[in-house]
């Protein structure tokens, strides 16, 4: 009865995530319309002129696909385009992952609707999980699709709109089964040497440092509680100092990170509502997640004197090594870009 209830769950799921895809691929307009409709917000045209010419430059200089992505616009009726789930086992930091046919296993199951995230997150929580729900503005269906560009990233700012266009093609680019961590740190570094590149070519000065700074180190305080917690959940104790010491470990991270606040960032408050919120083991997945290897990649890139061909070539064969022999040849890289 079990893997009956499970299996029916993921047929389900399937057809969840078939029919919310093809919602999308039924409402998506072509952008050069929807710039000449007198009907559309100057502002959305602003925008979409500005998203259209961060996807030529993606293709021109960055060589990332030349295809019909981010070429049309959906209107959606809903602040995100779909929800991610994450959970973890109560006494654990790893993930209950997922696995999909063409995506592989991921840390997490994304939702088109709200509602049906959150009841999917009470399920877990009935289990005894952690769980977090995260609301998602865009995403990459690896080329399967022609992604669009999609209301719910119309909020961001230019550099974040042309940025997020460039990681997600770069998923379209290179992408590997299983590994998270390689896939997100490569459409990351892309992300962010293509940002450099694209405002260079405008005219640009560098972006202001300042609240990259404040993101690592903020990430690097996530990533120390994240371990202290993995290794109090390996020390054997009964559940219920186990308990007493996770919430002492949230605890503390709470007041350290008001004292490093004040101290080190005192007019920038861009975390607080995070670490005000409730904190568990599910909310921690996402952090480090993105940019655990961009520094190696980085240093591949300078090895490949900037060439994005090159780079790329050397990426692929990355890809194609397996998992355990990957992340050797990375922490090599992580060496060669002069880190511990």
């Amino acid at each position: 009865m079990g893997l009956m209830l499970s299996a029916c769950s993921t047929v389900g799921y399937y057809a969840h995530v078939a029919e919310g895809q093809g919602e999308l691929v039924l409402h998506r307009r072509d952008v050069a319309k929807v710039v000449d409709d007198p009907a559309t917000d100057p502002a959305v045209k602003q925008r979409l002129a500005l998203a259209q010419q961060a996807r030529r430059f993606a293709t021109t200089d960055l060589k990332l696909p030349d295809n019909r992505s981010y070429t049309s616009y959906v209107q959606l009726d809903r602040p995100y385009v779909v929800w991610n789930v994450f959970a973890t086992p109560r006494y654990s930091v790893e993930p209950v992952t997922h696995c999909f046919l063409f995506a592989g296993c991921v840390a997490y199951r994304g939702y088109f609707s709200h509602d049906k995230a959150w009841r999917e997150a009470a399920r877990l929580e009935g289990q005894g999980d952690d769980t977090y729900v995260g609301g998602v503005p865009a995403y990459s269906t690896l080329g399967w699709f022609a992604d669009s560009i999609l209301s719910s990233m119309m909020h961001w700012d230019d550099d974040e709109l042309a940025s997020t266009i460039f990681h997600e093609l770069a998923h379209q680019l290179i992408y590997v089964k299983d590994d998270s961590a390689f896939n997100e740190s490569f459409a990351t570094f892309v992300q962010e040497e293509g940002l450099r590149q694209w405002r260079q070519s405008r005219g640009m000065p560098p972006q202001d440092q300042h609240g990259k700074a404040m993101d690592d180190a903020f990430t690097q305080r996530v990533l120390d509680l994240r371990e202290r917690l993995k290794a109090l959940y390996a020390s054997g104790i009964d559940d219920a100092a186990m308990e007493a010491g996770k919430q002492r470990e949230i605890a503390q991270f709470r007041t350290q990170y008001a004292q490093w606040r004040a101290q080190e960032w005192p007019n920038d408050h861009r975390y607080d509502a995070w670490v005000a919120a409730p904190i568990n083991n599910a909310r921690l997945l996402p952090f480090g997640l993105y940019d655990r290897w961009t520094p190696a990649f980085a240093a591949l890139f300078k090895q490949a004197e900037g060439q994005w061909p090159a780079f790329y070539a050397s990426v692929r064969a990355l890809a194609r090594m397996p998992q355990a022999q990957r992340e050797q040849n990375l922490q090599q890289w992580l060496a060669a870009g002069g880190l511990p």
